[in-house]
C-alpha cells in the first residue's frame, strides 16, 4: 500500500510543482537581466536546450514530426510562443516592469482565448460567450487597473510602468495567444521534446541575428550562470516534461485550473526576494484578476 501511496501522491503534487516552476520564468528574467541584454540571453538558453534535448531525443529514440507540413507548423508556434513570448517578456523586465506585474498581463491569455473563441463561433451550434463570462472579464479588467494604475503613479526606478515596457508585455501577450489558437488548430500531436527542438530552432534563428545588434555585453557572475541553467534546465526541459506527463496522464484541465494562480505565485516570489512592493491594493487587484479568469475559463454545468 505504502509503495502505491507514494506515486499517487507525486501525481497529484505534479500539477502545483509546474506552476511553482512556470511561475520562476519570470523571476529569472529579474535575476539575469542586470547583467545581460535579454535577446542574448534568450539566444544563449535556445541554444543550450536544443543541446540538452538532442542526445535526450537521440537516446530515448524519440519520432521527429514526419511531414514538411508539420515542421513548418511547429516553427511557427516557436516564433510565438518561443521568440515573441520570451523576447516580449524579457524585454519588459528589462526595461523595468516588475515581474509580478508582467505575470498579470500574460495572464490574460486565457481572456483573449476566450474572446476570440467566442468571435470564432457566431453563428454556430457551439455556444458563445455567457453573461457570466462577460462578469469575468470585467473584474478581470478591473482587477489589472488597480494594479498597473498604482504602479504608473508609485513605481519605483525597478518596477514601474512606461509605454515601452507595456508594449513588450502586450506583445508577449498576443504572441502567447495567437501561438496557443495556432498549435490547436494546425499542430498534430507528437512527443513534446522533438516539437520542442523545432520551435527552439525556428526561435533561435529569429533571435540570435537581433542578439548581435544588442551594444550590451553579457557580465558573468553567480547569478546570471545560475538564471541562465535554471531555464535551461528548469524552465526549458523540466517544465516541458512535467507539462507532457500531466497531459499524458489525463490533467490538462487541472493544469489550466492552476495556470491561473502563477500571477499571485510570482508577485510573492518577487516580494520575497526582490523587495518588491506588494500592498493591500496590489493582492485586490490580482485576487480580482484570478477571479475574473475563473469565471471566464470555468465550463457550464451543463
Amino acid at each position: 500500500m505504502s509503495g502505491g501511496a507514494e506515486p499517487d501522491a507525486w501525481v497529484r503534487a505534479t500539477p502545483v510543482v509546474f506552476v511553482l516552476i512556470w511561475s520562476t520564468g519570470f523571476i529569472v528574467a529579474r535575476y539575469g537581466m542586470p547583467h545581460a541584454p535579454p535577446l542574448s540571453f534568450l539566444s544563449l538558453r535556445y541554444a543550450l536546450s536544443i543541446a540538452c534535448f538532442l542526445p535526450w531525443i537521440w537516446w530515448a529514440k524519440v519520432a521527429w514530426p514526419q511531414s514538411r507540413q508539420q515542421f513548418l507548423h511547429l516553427s511557427a508556434t516557436g516564433l510565438l510562443m518561443h521568440a515573441g513570448y520570451l523576447g516580449g517578456v524579457w524585454l519588459a523586465v528589462k526595461a523595468g516592469m516588475g515581474s509580478g506585474l508582467t505575470s498579470l498581463i500574460v495572464g490574460f491569455q486565457p481572456v483573449l482565448t476566450a474572446i476570440w473563441l467566442a468571435y470564432s463561433l457566431r453563428g454556430s451550434d457551439l455556444p458563445a460567450i455567457s453573461r457570466r463570462q462577460w462578469m469575468g472579464l470585467l473584474l478581470g479588467f478591473v482587477g489589472l487597473l488597480m494594479v498597473v494604475w498604482r504602479k504608473l503613479a508609485l513605481g519605483s526606478p525597478l518596477d514601474h510602468v512606461t509605454p515601452a515596457n507595456m508594449a513588450f508585455a502586450l506583445a508577449a501577450l498576443l504572441s502567447i495567444t495567437i501561438g496557443t489558437l495556432y498549435q490547436k488548430r494546425f499542430v498534430k500531436p507528437c512527443d513534446v521534446r522533438s516539437a520542442n527542438t523545432v520551435q527552439l530552432l525556428a526561435a533561435l534563428v529569429l533571435t540570435w541575428p537581433l542578439a548581435w545588434m544588442e551594444t550590451e555585453t553579457m557580465r558573468w557572475n553567480i547569478e546570471l550562470a545560475g538564471a541562465l541553467a535554471w531555464s535551461v534546465l528548469g524552465l526549458t526541459l523540466g517544465g516541458s516534461s512535467l507539462f507532457y506527463m500531466l497531459i499524458q496522464r489525463g490533467a490538462a484541465a487541472t493544469v489550466t485550473s492552476l495556470m491561473y494562480l502563477v500571477p499571485p505565485a510570482t508577485a510573492m516570489l518577487a516580494w520575497v526576494l526582490f523587495d518588491e512592493s506588494i500592498t493591500l491594493v496590489t493582492l485586490m487587484g490580482t485576487a480580482l484578476t484570478a477571479l475574473g479568469v475563473s469565471l471566464v475559463v470555468r465550463p457550464s454545468r451543463r
